[in-house]
């Protein structure tokens, strides 16, 4: 099983709150995987047979890779893989931030607040969907599943004799069940061991809703149940023993499948609910299915711009031309303009078009002084764009905006992007003032010239290139990005160098590496080739054997080589500064995230969200993918500008994941080196192979942490974010630095006194502004800096911002005709239908109908008296009988309506009443919320969910 299995064993050894990790148990992850992989399946087949095309589902049980294949976009397997563990990384940190919340797990009887909790998310989640901020959407999505899932583990629903999830946990304004009193007994002693029958017949006859208590102290209400095991205190307390379902060996294990099921069940029916409110397409989209890699581009919009402007609209027409309806079609497109003052907003579509209009729309005008907001512009492209993206910066001027650079460098760590440089007329003199005497320029030429450190510093800390050119070289240069657009694109090698002594670089070559291309950025270096057969080649002969291709531009050199398996060799000299990089096509790579001691109460690993430990021992979770037959054996860290390395310890903890320990994580920037070897029982020795991460890491002895329960901002409300910062070094007053991409305002103290290996606290305070749209995502930037500017640590936080949501009723439909002179012969005739559809006087408006099932024609328009009622006309051959229609309004509340031509039918009713109606006549209306046409599916996948754990 892909995703973060391996972590889970290592997470919580005294055992976790919530569903268990042990033995043959399911997991919060497990659960959570199952429902992720089978809603992406349906959705698949759901557009495959729109479009007409036969589909194929894959082998049980569903993986990543299978998955994704079967919805032709293989390519697309690492952001698959990277959105599956980021929801379940999330989802299982409920467990390690939010151990005690009580609400988050169901227990103390909490009932309100934590269908609040998934509520109040679920419109968070449907409103990032809806502005395309699809990372935002899928770290809330984690969030709620746990507590989703939770409510079947710690609650009596299974005790009960329900079979099926609880609907109204995902909507507010209804009932939820018959909620125990305060002063309500509701359990008795255990019978030793035995908790079968601890909870009061009386409560289970007349369907009392109760839960677990918890805590780590001996109180709770008089006759209440625990939630039980040995971190619960309260279980010791008569009535003694509890009633969780976490495991099978749990207080109430024998029901531990049944509860699991149903938050099998409960999760699809949540992610039915996004489905379709987004619609298929986006919801792929965040579940980061897609063609190819996301198109990036970050444009200098100053007066000096127009040639620069011209050549992306140029590069632009190129890549959509050569790749819209290929599986290198770039899965979403971004343009963040920049200026001075000004920058953004960040502009994405999904649809390639829309994008040439966005480009055709950017005109170069003003900029006053030269230096431009070139780091704010990357800074809203690094948070609008997903991770693991490629970006393209576009400019002919300095940054003004430099202090941005430490907040711009934790982006990059965080999100693993790579950003590339494109700068032109560096040394052409200052660029609006021709007027300035000839000393004056050559002035601004040197500061122009070490202006363009800053990006080379933040090109190097990405993995991406620093390209220097003059304006009438830059669509020459550009072929990197049409190169760099490929998605499976995988770095073989990567190093920067500063002296100008001689280096040898060797890297492997696999059998699945294809286009097998070197970059070299930097000015007067000298190589010699040797290839695994032992042929070599000089760079003063780009027509030797080894090279295909070699083109130079600027500071910037492509060679595409021979694509020979085996142990290659790279020498170079350079008086100069330089990076180096190997990359080719392959299936083959891998994804990484460093580990520590959780801070939670019963310790274990979590993930490091922000710069690892230096000089101490850490480590590091691998997950390699693109290969059944792959394996690691050895992951090195290594300097990202020198020699030196750290040989980690590689224990294979299966499913493609390896967890890896060192004994001392360096001091100084550093990268990812993953070998291995793909074993093909059809060769005589395994082919060896190499990958390395992009991104070079940072270890710090500063920890900074930032509480972030909420992850929701109401406009015109003040959030308060409470943060600490901790050091194992030296103390002092440590800087602080707080920023966000959207310009909010905030408050935060500039400094906070943290004495010797101790901690301070502080708290930043942001404001979004009352006329913010719901749904827009904000990035913020905690950054400390310790006494000298000798070390940084920084903290990321996502929120979305959200209007109260006050509409909670479906958008109903009302039928206005139906007409059918279908046949025996059906196709020869055909039906139609005529329907009404309204939001309600107080709703937020019909925003969407969809096709859901039906292959006729559908025609959508206002009623001519009243535009908040949409019509909608539907015709079709009676060969197609049935017709569903998905009515979405404006906050992503989900109407179906159902019709039917044939002689009889079944009319469902509101999930409040889970009833079924008799059989109609030949001219069939049946009407449905979706919830209840989930419903179906959800006991599909409850079985499904059983057979796998029998």
């Amino acid at each position: 099983m892909f995703g973060l299995a391996a972590l889970c064993l290592l997470l919580l050894q005294t055992g976790a709150h919530g569903f268990g990790i042990f033995g043959s148990s399911l997991t919060h992850q497990k659960i959570t995987e199952r429902a992720l992989l089978n809603a992406t399946v349906q959705v698949c087949r759901s557009l495959a047979l729109a479009e007409g095309k036969d589909f194929t589902f894959p082998p049980q049980p569903f993986t990543a890779e299978s998955t994704a294949a079967a919805c032709e976009a293989s390519k697309s397997t690492k952001s698959f893989l990277q959105t599956i563990c980021s929801i379940k990384k999330n989802n299982w940190q409920v467990d390690i931030r939010f151990f005690l919340s009580a609400r988050r797990h169901f227990d103390n009887e909490e009932f309100e607040d934590g269908r609040k909790i998934i509520t109040d998310g679920l419109s968070a989640v449907k409103a990032s969907n809806k502005r395309e901020n699809f990372e935002a959407a899928t770290t809330k999505l984690g969030q709620i599943l746990h507590s989703l899932q939770d409510f079947y583990s710690h609650s009596n629903w299974v005790e009960m004799g329900n079979k099926r999830p609880n609907s109204n946990l995902i909507r507010e304004g209804s009932s939820i069940g018959n909620i125990a009193a305060k002063g309500r007994e509701t359990c008795r002693n255990c019978d030793g061991d035995n908790c079968r029958n601890n909870i009061l017949e009386d409560v289970l006859e007349q369907k009392i809703l109760t839960s677990g208590y918890f805590g780590f102290l001996p109180f709770k209400p008089r006759g209440k149940c625990s939630h039980g095991g040995r971190a619960d205190i309260t279980s010791f307390v008569p009535p003694r023993g509890g009633i969780n379902k976490d495991s099978f060996d749990a207080s109430h294990g024998h029901l531990h499948a049944e509860a699991a099921n149903l938050a099998i069940a409960a999760t699809t029916e949540l992610l039915e609910d996004i489905r379709g409110a987004a619609g298929d397409k986006p919801f792929l989209q965040m579940m980061g299915i897609s063609k190819g890699k996301p198109l990036c581009f970050v444009v200098d919009t100053t007066g000096s711009m127009s040639d620069d402007i011209d050549a992306v609209r140029t590069v632009t027409s190129s890549i959509i031309n050569s790749k819209v309806g290929t599986e290198d079609e770039p899965s979403i497109y971004i343009l963040v303009p920049f200026n001075d003052p000004d920058f953004g907003p960040a502009m994405k579509t999904s649809d390639p078009n829309v994008f040439k209009d966005y480009i055709q729309s950017l005109t170069a005008s003003g900029g006053g002084d030269t230096p431009e907001m070139s780091l704010s512009g990357l800074q809203l492209a690094l948070t609008s764009a997903p991770s693991n993206s490629e970006i393209f910066v576009f400019t002919d001027a300095p940054a003004k905006d430099e202090y941005l650079k430490g907040s711009v460098i934790a982006l990059i760590e965080r999100t693993k992007s790579v950003v590339n440089f494109m700068i032109t007329n560096i040394f052409s003199g200052f660029r609006r003032r021709r007027q300035l005497e000839d000393s004056q320029q050559q002035q601004y030429s040197r500061m122009a010239a070490s202006d363009t450190q800053l990006y080379r510093d933040l090109a190097q800390a990405s993995g991406g290139q620093a390209i220097e050119v003059t304006k009438s070289q830059l669509l020459d240069a550009t072929s990197i990005i049409v190169e760099s657009t490929s998605s499976s694109l995988v770095t073989l090698l990567q190093a920067a160098r500063s002296s100008g002594k001689e280096e040898s670089f060797t890297f492997s070559v696999d059998e699945s590496v294809k286009n097998l291309t070197v970059y070299i950025t930097g000015s007067s270096v000298s190589f010699t080739l040797i290839s695994p057969s032992g042929v070599s080649q000089e760079s003063s002969n780009t027509t030797g054997s080894l090279i295909i291709t070699s083109q130079s531009v600027g500071n910037f050199q492509t060679l595409q080589l021979q694509s020979q398996v085996g142990l290659w060799e790279m020498r170079t000299t350079s008086t100069n500064p330089y990076t180096l990089k190997v990359v080719g096509e392959s299936p083959i790579d891998f994804l990484f995230d460093f580990l520590e001691e959780s801070q939670g109460p019963f310790g274990g690993l979590d993930v490091v969200d922000n710069r690892p430990k230096a000089g101490v021992n850490g480590s590091l979770l691998v997950i390699l993918f693109g290969s059944d037959s792959a394996t690691v054996t050895e992951v090195t860290l290594v300097e990202s500008s020198g020699s030196g390395q750290v040989n980690g310890t590689v224990e294979a903890q299966g499913g493609g994941e390896f967890l890896v320990r060192f004994d001392k994580i360096p001091s100084v920037e550093f990268v990812v080196l993953v070998k291995g070897q793909n074993s093909d029982t059809s060769k005589a020795s395994p082919v060896l192979f190499q990958r390395q991460s992009t991104t070079s890491i940072r270890a710090s002895v500063v920890t900074i942490t930032a509480e972030d329960s909420e992850s929701v901002l109401v406009p015109g409300t003040p959030l308060s974010v409470p943060f600490s910062v901790t050091t194992s070094g030296s103390g002092g007053n440590f800087t602080i630095q707080v920023t966000n991409d959207q310009g909010f305002n905030s408050t935060s103290p500039s400094s906070l006194a943290v004495e010797d290996g101790s901690s301070a606290n502080g708290t930043v305070t942001i404001t979004a502004p009352l006329n913010t749209l719901s749904g827009t995502d904000v990035t913020l930037t905690i950054e400390a800096e310790a006494p000298g500017g000798t070390d940084t640590n920084y903290v990321v936080i996502r929120f979305t911002v959200l209007t109260p949501v006050t509409d909670f009723t479906q958008p109903e439909c009302q039928l206005l005709s139906l007409q059918s002179n279908c046949s025996e012969d059906c196709s020869s005739a055909a039906w139609e239908v005529s329907v009404q559809v309204d939001d309600g006087a107080e709703g937020t408006g019909v925003s969407r109908v969809d096709l859901r099932q039906g292959n006729g024609t559908m025609n959508i328009s206002l009623a001519a008296d009243n535009e908040n009622i949409t019509l909608v006309s539907y015709r079709s051959s009676c060969c197609s009988p049935d017709v569903e229609l998905l009515v979405v309004d404006g906050v992503g509340n989900i109407g179906s309506c159902f019709y039917t031509v044939r002689t009889q039918a079944v009319t469902t009713s509101s999930p409040q009443d889970p009833t079924t109606a008799a059989p109609t006549a030949a001219a069939v209306v049946s009407l449905s919320t979706r919830a209840v046409q989930s419903f179906l599916l959800c006991i599909s996948i409850t079985i499904l969910g059983f057979l796998w754990i029998h």
